[in-house]
């Protein structure tokens, strides 16, 4: 393991970064960021995140506040005065659970804590084909971030975002997952309750329908499946 290229992975403690943490793993020794902008599930993520990097043993990880994304709102993920909708798979155009140029933000942060430390891989669990429809969960997106930090990080810098899961649907998530023994059960994906999972909102039916469509039984407890 000595010698290995550090990766920053972006852990926000869902199946996708599991996954991603996984697949990064193979190649490089991790340090894991997670970030808390205001989450209805925030302590149950953060939760999972601790899970999952004590499953790696990731010795440098950081956890970062911005807490402004809470005060801008206009996601039911930040506002609790916007309610939670029942999940809608077949839905067009931008869910309200999408929290405006998220990752941007989160991204930005990796970026800084990269060229300081000299890290060249950025990698997040982002999915494009059978995510909820945010527009900054798109290759075309991560493709111009990437144009972007050649010209606005310091010369030679190299760093780069890494999307391993992009084009993947749920199904073909778990599978991987399976295949790289990536510990689901630590894992979580709901969007409004901390204790036990919904299964109403559009992140519990996108899992459920994964692991279904996979053949694999969740490991996770459901009010309703």
């Amino acid at each position: 393991m000595a010698g290995k290229e550090i990766a920053i992975v972006l852990v926000s403690g869902g199946m996708d970064s599991c996954v991603t943490a996984a697949i990064a793993n193979q190649q490089y020794e991790m340090a894991f960021l997670h970030v808390r902008y205001g989450q209805r599930t925030e302590a149950r993520e953060y939760q999972s995140f601790t899970a999952l990097a004590d499953y790696y043993q990731v010795k440098n990880r950081r956890v970062a506040d911005i807490p402004y994304l809470k005060e801008i709102g206009g996601s039911c993920l930040t506002d609790e005065s916007i309610e939670v909708p029942a999940a809608n798979l077949e839905r067009k155009g931008t869910p309200i659970s999408y929290v405006p140029f998220r990752n941007t933000h989160l991204l930005s942060l990796a970026v800084s804590w990269a060229e300081v430390t000299g890290v060249k891989k950025i990698f997040i669990g982002a999915v494009e084909e059978d995510s909820s429809g945010y527009p900054d969960c798109r290759k075309a997106y991560f493709d111009a971030f990437n144009q972007l930090l050649k010209v606005g990080t310091k010369p030679g810098s190299g760093i780069e975002v890494e999307t391993p899961l992009v084009g993947f649907r749920k199904k073909e998530i778990v599978l991987k997952g399976a295949a790289l023994n990536a510990p689901f059960h630590l894992t979580w994906s709901c969007y409004q309750r901390v204790d036990i999972a919904c299964g109403r909102c559009d992140s519990c039916a996108l899992r459920l329908r994964g692991f279904r469509e996979a053949g694999i039984d969740d490991p996770l407890p459901y009010q309703v499946k």
